[in-house]
This record gives C-alpha cells, structure tokens and sequence, in this order.
C-alpha cells in the first residue's frame, strides 16, 4: 500500500524525546508513512529566523498537509510570537480538537466515567495577538470574533458529535459581558444548532460552564467554544482527568491536519528522559485516523491501554497502591511495542472500523445577505492627563461642523457628563462624537480639530449602524 506523506516536528523541550518514542511506535505498528522532518520552534528563532520558522519548512507542510508536531517553546511576556497560534492561522486550522478521558483506576481521577470531547475555535478571538500601547499607562488587546468563524466551528462541533454518536453539544461564552462579540458566536451557535435537531443543545456562561466542567464533567458530551475560553477549559478538563501528561490534540482546516499533546514543552525535565510520551502517541492516534490508517490507529491505541492496565507507568502518574512498574519514556515505549496486537481487558478495546480520511466534510457558508451600513459617529482615544470636565471643555470647543461630543468615558465608564468624582481615571480616554448624515470627511475635519486644539489622539473607531441598529457598545453609564 502506498504511504502517506506527513511533516515531522520534533520541537523543543521534551519534544525531541517524546516524538522520537512516538515515532518507534508508528514504525513497529505498521504505520504506512513518508516522513519528511524540519525544524521548528526556540532554535530557529535563536538562528535568526524571528517567525520561528523557515520557507522550507512551510514548503513542506504545505506539499504533506499532515503535520505531527512535539511541544514547542513560546516565549511568556516577550520574544517571538507562538508559532503554535501562526501554524494554525496560516494553514486555516480552524478547529482545535481535544478528546478529555478519564482512565480509571489506573490514573487517579475523581471522575471515573469522564469522557468529554472540547472543540475550540482555533483562529480568531485575543489569539489573534492584535496588541498596541497607547499610552504610557494603557495597552490594548483586540478581540475578533467573525459570523464565518463562528459558523464553520459550530457546524464542526455538531457534525463531530453526529459522526462520532455523541449526544450533546454545549455552547460555551460570555455573552451577558461582551454582547456584541460573544453575542455573535452564541447566535450563531442558535441558529446553526436548529439544522441538528437529532443532537441535544444547551449554553452556558464560560465561568459557570468551567466550574461545571472541574466539578460534574460527567454532564458534558461535546463542548464547542471560543479560542480562549477552549484553551482553558481543555486544560482544566485534561488535568481533572488525571494528568495533562495523556492529553492528545487534533487541529484540522479544510483540507489539513495537525496532531499534538495538549501540554507544552516542559523544559525543566528535559534530558532526564521521564518525560510521558502519551499525549503524543494519543496526537498520532487522532492522525492515524484522519489519514485513513484506522487499523494502526486501532492497534496503538488498545496497546496503550494495555500497557496501562499492565500497570507499567511513567513517573508523572505511578501510583504505588495501582502501578506495577516505574519507568522512563524509553521502557514506556517499549511496553506499547511490546503489546501490539495485544488488546485491553479491563477498557473497551478500540475498533475504529474501516473509514477515516481527510475528517469531516462540511458544506460552504451560509450565503450572506448584504446590510446597509450607516455611519453615525466616532470614537476618538487620546493621551491626557487631567480632569474630564476639563477635557470637555476643550473638545466642545473644538468639534467638527456636523458632529457633537455625547460622552467621555475611561476604561469603559461614563466619566461626561455627570461623572461621578470617585471613578478612578487612567490618561486613556475614549471621547465619542456622534452626528447624522455623516461621512469620513466629517471624522478628519474632527481631527484636525482635535490636533489644532493641542490634544494627542492615539486610536479612533467608526461608530455604525447596520440595517438601522446600533452596532457598538456602550459606555458602563451611558
């Protein structure tokens, strides 16, 4: 049978050790792979390259559009941006995908029965990394959430749970916050959920919904959620069912796949090879699966388990009242090879039938229908220190023809007119001016107005209607 190409990562880290074990049980079962390795991560950016990696490398996945990756650095508070989050985005991985199982008795766990699956929207939300500092005291991170994104993860999550026999699809956000942007996702959750009336649908708000998942996850079947929200959620998840160390990660596109472990890149232990591979045997298995090779999928899988209920663990989840065995990654990976064509006695043994290939399949977008769209004031941010009061005394002397100052606010609340004295102020103020039968021409006019008066405006935002309903937010107070 012909072989599959993939691209090979072997990261940073504990990466190197764990794909290496990976890649010993890929070959011992069978597994029908061209694999073509490159260097991503901490290294390449130390080389020079500030993305973290080279035109080569994308040469390559873009040729195999099959990528097994170990955990990379990324740097907290500064250096280059995560590769992990530019992989994704690139290649239009817009569904993260993380199976949360508990394997009791032989990972402690206070929930025996868990067996929930988060689908993660991958592309949008603060991961877009979209940051400025305005003033001395004030930065920003911009949100972005999209009706197309919103549409293709939702529709994902239900065809998931369809193709799999999962019963429930919960929607996860904080629509009574962020109405415009998590209002958007949940619905568009509503809507696409009335086309899977075969699938039970519920919502919750993201912090109730995560204590809910650390404390009943038994209640939960499928999770569809967004970006930040689901890279939360999928931690607390994994680590509830034992050990982050056993979690496996799919992130698929269109037309692409890639395959991980959940946790990151563990540097300090690094070398010592007690590193636990089975997050990234688990990322195999899910890309096993996709290609279409269900039968070494199969086989590693129950060898995994088998070798888990032999009681043969890594350091991260030896228990001395269960475990039989305490071993390193090396002697881990050979008691899976060892167990190949073995299956589990005490877990169900996996059978993942003769399908698979390239992942679901969805339909295009929904059409779109075209609004009208009205401008009707702007935002305008400037650097200031000082009083509010005094600031709109400044500006009402010196506003565009056409417009006229409504509201100051800071940090989201109402500061003018009728401020009250105890709001605490930063020198970011967000001064809104509104008018009628307005265009762009208006909004210059305004800043030069603003420029001549000597003040310094740092950000401006156009105020819209759409259809004749309000399109921005307003001000705590307003």
């Amino acid at each position: 049978m012909s072989k599959t190409p993939i691209t090979v990562a072997k990261g940073d880290g504990i990466g190197p050790e764990i794909m290496d074990a990976t890649l010993q049980v890929l070959e011992a079962a069978g597994a029908r792979l061209d694999i073509e390795e490159i260097q991503i991560g901490e290294s390449v950016y130390k080389s020079g390259t500030p993305t973290g990696i080279e035109p080569s490398a994308w040469d390559s996945l873009k040729r195999t559009k099959v990528f097994l990756k170990a955990p990379i650095t990324t740097p907290q508070g500064g250096g280059f941006k995560s590769l992990n989050v530019t992989v994704r985005k690139t290649l239009g991985l817009f569904a993260n995908v993380r199976p949360c199982v508990s394997y009791h008795p032989y990972v402690e766990t206070n929930f025996p029965n868990m067996d929930l699956v988060i689908v993660r929207e991958n592309e949008e939300d603060l991961y877009a990394g979209i940051e400025h500092r305005q003033t001395q005291d004030v930065v920003q991170s911009l949100k972005l959430i999209s009706r197309p994104g919103s549409e293709r993860i939702c529709r994902f999550a239900f065809e998931y749970a369809r193709a799999n026999g999962r019963k429930k699809v919960t929607c996860m956000a904080k629509d009574n916050i962020m109405k415009m942007a998590d209002g958007l996702f949940r619905k568009t959750f509503d809507e696409i959920g009335k086309e899977y009336p075969d699938i039970e649908q519920d919502f919750y708000i993201i912090d109730i919904g995560t204590a809910r998942v650390a404390d009943s996850p038994d209640d939960f079947d499928v999770i569809v959620t967004e970006n930040l929200y689901g890279d939360i959620i999928s931690d607390v998840a994994v680590e509830i069912t034992g050990s982050v160390g056993l979690g496996g990660s799919c992130n698929i596109g269109t037309d692409f796949g890639m395959f991980e472990a959940v946790h990151g890149s563990a540097p300090d232990i690094a070398g010592k090879g007690i590193a636990n591979p089975s997050g990234l045997m688990l990322g195999s298995v899910l890309m096993l699966n996709h290609i279409g090779q269900n039968d070494i999928a199969a086989k590693i899988h129950n060898a995994w388990f088998k070798t888990l209920e032999d009681g043969i663990h890594t350091g991260d989840i030896y228990d001395e009242g269960l475990s039989k065995q305490k071993v390193g990654t090396d002697d881990f990976t050979k008691a899976v090879i060892e167990r190949l064509g073995s299956k589990p006695e005490k877990f169900k043994p996996v059978d993942y039938g003769e399908g698979g290939g390239k992942g679901l399949s969805l339909p295009p977008l929904k059409e779109k229908v075209k609004q009208k769209k009205e401008l009707v004031g702007v935002d305008v941010f400037l650097d200031w220190e000082g009083k509010p009061d005094d600031m709109a005394g400044i500006l009402n002397g010196a506003t565009a023809e056409g417009l006229s100052l409504k509201i100051i606010s800071n940090r989201g609340v109402k500061v003018w007119p009728d401020g009250q004295p105890d709001t605490f102020c930063s020198d970011h103020w967000c001064c809104r001016f509104v008018g009628q039968d307005i265009d762009n021409n208006a909004i210059i006019e305004q800043l030069s107005a603003i420029k001549e008066a000597g003040l310094d405006f740092v950000k401006t935002d156009n105020l819209y209607n759409f259809d004749g309903e309000r399109n921005y937010s307003l001000a705590q107070g307003e």
